[in-house]
């Protein structure tokens, strides 16, 4: 069975395409970002003016006419249907506490550049250790917690700059 390909023009036009949908399309590069396509034996000449790779959106010119397409391929659509998004944890601008629990220790400092996944503060909950990651590339704007502090669930433990 084709994989289908959900494609959004403008954001209101919705297509499905299958892997076939785009085997069979006649396309030739004809630059960097031009391209001659040919749909019933008429040629459309199509540049890709800019594009968001990590979103899949992008701003297609066909003639004279703009529009902007995203894409979605078929994990895409299911991450959608589950109420997630992609890159959601790029947003984040604080960390809070996933448990109650005790500051066994921190590990950054206000001020301080993480990387994604670099150890933040260990939390001691059910007389286990948890180490608190980064969930991305920023800057410790404030710890609001100190070594040896007793934290309910949800309580804010670092802010992002």
């Amino acid at each position: 069975m084709s994989k289908p390909y959900k494609v959004t023009v403008n954001g209101t036009y919705e297509y499905e395409l299958s892997e076939g949908d785009l085997a069979s399309l006649d396309i030739l590069k004809t630059s960097g970002s031009g391209f001659h396509v040919l749909k019933d034996n008429i040629p459309f000449p199509v540049e890709v003016i800019s594009g968001d790779f990590n979103n899949k959106i992008y701003k297609i010119k066909v003639r004279n006419d703009v529009y902007e397409v995203g894409l979605q391929n078929e994990l895409d659509q299911q991450i959608a249907r589950m109420g997630f998004s992609l890159g959601s944890a790029k947003n984040i601008t604080s960390i809070i506490a996933p448990m109650p629990g005790l500051i066994l220790e921190i590990k950054a400092r206000e001020g301080e550049e993480v990387k994604e996944d670099s150890p933040l503060l260990i939390l001691e909950a059910m007389k286990m250790e948890n180490v608190i990651t980064s969930p991305r590339e920023g800057i410790i704007k404030s710890i609001s917690v100190r070594v040896g502090e007793t934290v309910d669930k949800k309580q804010l433990l670092i802010t992002y700059a």
